[in-house]
């Protein structure tokens, strides 16, 4: 079923003081103020690296007939539907992760070329998937990741609890869709992870990420992401610090017959 997120006015202010929507407090006037930010106050708040800009979607915009990602690729216009939480939330992600946004919409149209607009390759499914649901991990324990290969979620989620806390696992969140979901209390997040192993040094994810979108050595295959079910980290969702949840939770599934994953990338 389609999700249709909450009218602006309508949500309950708790949501946004919990993960992950209390992660983007930057942008808290434009999630919890009556009226909706417009296109200029968008583009305004544009990081130094980002090229690209806003540009309201309307029918004469439409018009050129050019998809979504080859607009965005030969004019720079990021087409975003006014008085819109999902546009809203992509529009955040652009001003916070320009680099993978801009990988992705290079690898996009290099696809698009190939394919053409009306079929899809499994590189293009993987990238669609990260774009909306995307989490980037960092694990610094190897014990974590071996129960997280066998989704074993209790472990990772309950008895590894303060991993969550103490750095040896850590996320950025990049699907916007992820976020417009996460207007509705209590809903239950599962994210598509792409994974890298580092030791203590603090090295850029998000950099590494971007470099290997952009190289093409990074989201080629569905199958290369992982479900990473976010309502089990501690603080994202109000029932978690109850060990029941960690054994009965919806979003905790057990793992295919079959299903392996891609070694992570190392930084």
């Amino acid at each position: 079923m389609r999700y249709v997120a909450p009218a602006r006015g309508t949500i309950d202010p708790e949501v946004f003081r919990r993960p992950p929507l209390s992660d983007w407090d930057t942008h808290a006037h434009w999630l919890q103020a009556d009226v909706w930010p417009g296109i200029d106050a968008l583009n305004a708040a544009r990081p130094l690296a980002m090229r690209e800009r806003f540009v309201a979607q309307t029918p004469a915009l439409l018009y050129d007939g050019l998809h979504y990602e080859q607009r965005i690729a030969d004019h720079g216009e990021i087409a975003t539907r006014e008085s819109n939480w999902h546009d809203l939330f992509n529009a955040l992600v652009w001003l916070r992760y320009p680099g993978i946004k801009q990988a992705l919409n290079e690898q996009q149209v290099i696809d698009i070329g190939r394919m053409g607009s009306k079929q899809r390759s499994r590189a293009q499914y993987a990238m669609t998937h990260f774009d909306e649901a995307g989490v980037i991990v960092v694990v610094r324990d190897r014990r974590l990741l071996d129960a997280w290969d066998a989704h074993d979620w209790h472990a990772l989620f309950w008895r590894e609890r303060d991993a969550w806390r103490d750095g040896r696992i850590a996320i950025d969140l990049f699907g916007h869709a992820l976020l417009e979901h996460a207007l509705t209390p209590g809903k239950l997040l599962v994210g598509k992870a792409v994974v890298f192993l580092a030791d203590s040094t603090p090295d850029s994810a998000v950099t590494a990420c971007a470099e290997s979108v952009r190289s093409g050595g990074l989201l080629r295959d569905p199958l290369d992401l992982r479900p990473l079910p976010l309502s089990g980290i501690p603080g994202w969702h109000p029932e978690n610090g109850d060990e029941a949840f960690h054994r009965n939770a919806a979003c905790y599934q057990p793992r295919r017959d079959g299903r392996c994953y891609p070694t992570p990338l190392a930084l």
